[in-house]
């Protein structure tokens, strides 16, 4: 038995880890609570051990990785699985954090559970800065909508023709006066969020340029081919790789689109099947990126000033994936739109099919980055 494997569950918060054992063939036990701290790690494992013949797995979460990569640095296998794919009885409603332990480590050994894919440093530091400018257009928005309710409750609408939040917007909402001090108050200081928010977005993408610049090798490349793709810019070139890492670790594009949360759902029973609204089980980060870039295929297929600047530095190859993309894509838009299907869900359609053309040029990036080490 001292050779067999061990698989351990661990339910992890902040403060503390419950831990529980499934050795082969053998009952599911807890073996306690310990705290979240590498010292009471490093313990667990030389208690547990030897390190080799562990296999640990915990719930992907708030904590992140930084447990994944301490036990990985000790010698033992770790898994971050998946909690909405974890099994769950029907009719439990006991919940707690032993349970939940033995529940996992259970499963584990069963082999019911899914990993997640774990990112290396380079592409969890990205990741986050990313969301961190997703956040910022968040707090731009709530930002913006405060300012345009507080002005709508005095009764001041924009003038007719005038753009919201141009510059002209700006001078025309910074030039009003109110005449109670404690309306103006409250006015200067919704306007100052709103240059505020601004002001934050622009530091976070000159930030996410920097990063861009020292990211490594295989990622530069990758984010500059799929940026050969039209409405994919150098943000979401960027979002795509940071959430995503390698898209060639998906054997097929469909996996990529399932990833996304964007394949219809799905209900069958005997020769009865029903196809409903898309699954949004995915990365929604990743989601949100590809139908933002699929409105740029409602137009018809060109090489603007924007796009042939992308596609400067890309193969040839790439130029031609992209090309197929924009015939086919627009192609896609307009036979949706003449069936008279909602603008939503042609975005939608389009944007499932625009991650198959992500995944192609990723495939294409690595083989000509493979050629090279060839040559």
């Amino acid at each position: 038995m001292s050779k067999a494997t061990r698989f351990v569950g661990l339910d992890v918060h902040a403060a503390t880890i419950s831990v529980a054992v499934a050795d082969a063939e053998e009952e599911v036990r807890s073996v306690g609570v310990v705290p979240n701290r590498p010292e009471s790690v490093s313990r667990l494992v030389k208690k547990l051990g030897p390190a080799a013949r562990l296999r640990v797995c915990y719930e992907a979460g708030p904590c992140g990785y930084v447990l994944y990569r301490q036990l990985r640095d000790l010698g033992a296998h770790c898994d971050v699985v998946a909690p909405t794919l974890v099994p769950v009885k029907a009719g439990d409603r006991v919940k707690t954090d032993r349970r939940d332990a033995r529940k996992l480590a259970h499963c584990y050994r069963a082999g019911d559970l899914t990993p997640v894919w774990v990112p290396d440093g380079e592409h969890e530091s990205l990741r986050d800065l990313v969301r961190a400018r997703e956040a910022a257009k968040k707090d731009q928005l709530r930002a913006r909508h405060r300012l345009q309710k507080f002005l709508l409750r005095q009764g001041l609408q924009r003038p007719e023709g005038m753009s919201a939040w141009t510059l002209k917007h700006l001078l025309w909402i910074r030039g009003h006066q109110f005449e109670h001090a404690t309306r103006q108050a409250a006015f200067q200081d919704y306007l100052y969020e709103v240059g505020r928010a601004r002001e934050r977005i622009e530091q976070l993408e000159k930030s996410i340029e920097e990063a861009l610049d020292q990211v490594p090798e295989p990622m530069s490349a990758l984010i500059k081919g799929l940026q050969a793709l039209r409405g994919v810019g150098q943000l979401s070139a960027a979002t795509i790789v940071a959430e995503v890492g390698p898209l060639s670790r998906f054997p097929h594009p469909r996996q990529l689109m399932a990833y996304a949360g964007l394949v219809p759902s799905e209900h069958s029973s005997g020769g009865k099947t029903i196809h409903g609204g898309i699954t949004k089980t995915g990365n929604a980060h990743l989601r949100r990126v590809l139908v933002e870039a699929a409105w740029a295929y409602r137009h018809r297929p060109s090489l603007w000033g924007a796009l042939r600047r992308r596609q400067g530095g890309v193969s040839q190859e790439i130029k031609t994936i992209a090309w197929k993309a924009q015939l086919r894509l627009h192609r896609r838009y307009q036979r949706l739109q003449a069936r008279g299907k909602p603008k939503q869900y042609i975005m939608t359609v389009v944007a499932r099919e625009l991650a198959g053309f992500l995944w192609a040029v990723a495939l294409e990036v690595e083989r000509q980055r493979d050629q090279k080490k060839a040559a």
